[in-house]
């Protein structure tokens, strides 16, 4: 079904909808048999994936999401249903800048009437730890804002998105040529840890539909979005297969971890950020809170995923 212009359909107002995720949230809600109005929040309403959404009937709302422009932020959520919000640590790298727009996402959402909120947040690995790991700053900025967002009065979920599968294609410290020509995947966590992988541009958004479709939107929930749970090892394995390519799982140290971080140019606060990351996974992992089987086609497979990418630029 394509977007609706019906003014009795739910208007869902998406925060990031030329990016990944928001992306595809609308894509989620355009593929689904009932009616959304969607409203998508762009900076720049020139740019071709705003014009594209524009073209498929989504009303187009030209607002910076910063703090600095409170009072427009607060207009551009006005009379919608259902919110979307997500915020983008690696556009300025600044905690509290992040958990600041965060918490004005969640306000201006209240504000405009919202009845439910969508948030992409991400494992609270501070405070899951005792306080034992202070470093993963693009973690807990955005669990603060899930705490913060818990206590709105809005019914509310948290949305985590799972490890793009994408990333393997840009990120050198998860996909890397060794000295000896072979490809390893170089991670401080055992190969039997089981993660979240996601094929974020096409199944991102099924979750969200699953949630805004169940009979009782289940508030103060926590969903980890996933096209499937999967072991590290076997990731390994079926990219090897898929690509022809001699691909391997390496486990190393997290000091290793943090050198290979630093060879990449990574500077010290972001090694610092990763490596506490990886230190989460490895103590408390990322556990799945629902299977793929409660959505409404099938996802993504990591082998699937493997063998439609173009490795051209990896694979040298």
């Amino acid at each position: 079904m394509t977007i609706s212009q019906d003014p009795s359909a739910p208007l869902v107002a998406v925060v990031g909808a030329t990016g990944n995720q928001g992306g595809s949230v609308v894509n989620g809600l355009e593929e689904s048999d009932k009616p959304y109005r969607v409203r998508a929040f762009t900076r720049d309403a020139t740019k071709p994936a705003a014009q594209d959404l524009a073209k498929r009937g989504v009303e187009i709302a030209v607002v910076s999401l910063v703090v600095e422009n409170k009072e427009e932020v607060y207009k551009a959520f006005a009379r919608a249903d259902v919110a979307f919000l997500v915020t983008n640590y690696w556009e300025h790298g600044d905690k509290e800048r992040e958990i600041n727009e965060g918490k004005l996402l969640i306000d201006a959402a209240k504000s405009g009437g919202v009845s439910r909120i969508l948030w992409s947040g991400l494992p609270y690995y501070n405070k899951i730890s005792g306080g034992k790991l202070v470093h993963a700053y693009h973690f807990d900025s955005k669990g603060i804002v899930t705490e913060y967002a818990r206590q709105s009065g809005v019914p509310f979920v948290e949305l985590q998105a799972g490890l793009y599968g994408s990333l393997f294609n840009v990120v050198p410290v998860l996909l890397a040529k060794q000295n000896d020509g072979r490809f390893a995947m170089p991670w401080p966590v055992k190969p039997t840890l089981k993660i979240p992988y996601i094929d974020i541009s096409r199944d991102y958004g099924l979750w969200a539909r699953y949630l805004l479709e169940l009979p009782t939107f289940p508030d103060g929930s926590s969903i980890v979005t996933h096209s499937e749970y999967i072991t590290i090892q076997d990731m390994a394995q079926q990219l090897a297969k898929a690509t022809g390519k001699e691909v391997v799982f390496k486990q190393i140290s997290a000091d290793q971890f943090r050198k290979n971080l630093e060879a990449a140019g990574s500077p010290p606060d972001v090694q610092a950020a990763f490596v506490d990351v990886w230190q989460g996974l490895a103590d408390y992992g990322w556990p799945i809170t629902s299977t793929t089987a409660v959505l409404r086609r099938p996802t993504t497979t990591w082998a699937e995923f493997a063998e439609k990418t173009d490795w051209s630029k990896t694979f040298v």
